[in-house]
């Protein structure tokens, strides 16, 4: 009697084990949309992995069912899953794992993975959408907005209740998708890229950090690893350019390179006038905004007015500026709040809608 149960417990574990396996094996990876600068690569059972460095990427499937499971290899960043118009669904810091989506309902379902937090010496993984039911058709957008900039485009701990934070608290209070550039995004239904990189500057890092490396030479690479020129059929409408807060928002150390003020301002104006040529010539038909904090005594925006001036005399056309103020720089290290993102985004709205852009 007893081993006629026994094989019979190990009849029943073998088949729910075998159930289980099917089950398993009968989950299909979703098509997917990805926004951002993003390593695609296939493996031979062609399904996709994406992996990525810059702030505010983000994917997006549909499906038709109650069933979905997200797969990543990623214990760097936090996340926020959104399903249909519900609130976000926060993931921090998943790691190699497999994320089941709770609570599903039958129907038609839009699904949107945002990553919310910056990591600048790593990438992570997200290795798709996978669910044992039929896909339904992603989102079609003809609009693109590229944003470049630093800190204050990646939104740098903008969700901080205080100015005062340690890194923990910094990382956990950042949150890119509430910055300004994802706002403009989402508000003209585009398609965005978020290059930007916390302290880096056109010419010069916050506070002289790095001198052999600026944003300008990151902004070519897929990833910060510099291993993946960034190639696509990428062609923004519009792109909004923050840079030089590092630049300029600290002085000058024995050791730099430049020896006066005006030295460096020259170097930035230079470099920042070839920089905007060089997106020109690859995207002619772009509207250029560069933006700059009245702060620093006016220096920046003084440095951002020579630049613009310098390309209209040179024949660029389709170039304006936004010199912003009256920000409460409530976030991390006072940097601008989540308040503050939504002011900058109504000024970049604004100007866009008078411009006629779309």
């Amino acid at each position: 009697m007893t081993m006629n149960l026994t094989r019979i417990l190990m009849g029943l574990t073998s088949i729910a084990f075998s159930a289980s396996l099917y089950a398993q094996a009968a989950l299909t990876q979703l098509p997917a949309h990805s926004g951002g600068r993003v390593l695609v690569t296939t493996n031979e059972a062609g399904e996709k992995a994406y992996e990525y460095s810059w702030p505010g990427v983000y994917f997006e499937t549909a499906f038709e069912g109650d069933s979905l499971t997200l797969k990543f290899d990623d214990d760097q960043n936090n996340f926020q899953l959104i399903i249909d118009s519900g609130e976000p669904i926060a993931i921090k810091k998943p790691g190699k794992t497999d994320y089941l989506v709770p609570n599903l309902t039958k129907g038609k379902h839009r699904v949107r993975l945002e990553k919310i937090s910056e990591t600048q010496s790593s990438s992570g993984r997200f290795l798709g959408f996978y669910s044992d039911d039929k896909p339904a058709a992603l989102p079609k957008r003809k609009r693109q907005i590229e944003f470049i900039g630093d800190s204050y485009t990646v939104g740098y701990g903008n969700i901080s209740p205080s100015r005062e934070c340690t890194n923990d608290e910094l990382f956990n209070t950042t949150n890119t998708q509430l910055a300004f550039g994802p706002l403009v995004g989402k508000h003209f239904n585009a398609d965005y890229q978020i290059n930007a990189s916390s302290g880096f500057g056109i010419v010069r890092n916050y506070n002289g950090h790095s001198p052999d490396k600026n944003l300008i030479g990151l902004y070519p690479f897929t990833l910060h690893t510099n291993h993946y020129i960034y190639a696509s059929n990428w062609q923004p409408q519009v792109i909004v350019i923050g840079l030089g807060t590092n630049d300029f928002s600290t002085q000058l150390n024995e050791n730099e390179r430049w020896k006066t003020r005006a030295e460096l301002q020259q170097d930035y104006v230079t470099k920042y006038v070839g920089f905007v040529k060089s997106l020109h010539s690859k995207h002619p038909k772009a509207q250029f905004v560069l933006m700059a904090s009245d702060k620093m005594e006016g220096e920046l925006a003084g440095q951002v007015g020579k630049v613009l001036a310098q390309l209209k005399a040179d024949g660029i056309k389709k170039i304006d500026s936004i010199i912003f103020s009256e920000l409460d720089y409530q976030g991390c290290h006072w940097h601008p709040s989540a308040n503050d993102d939504k002011l900058l985004a109504d000024l970049i709205i604004k100007h866009l809608q008078s411009k006629k852009v779309w």
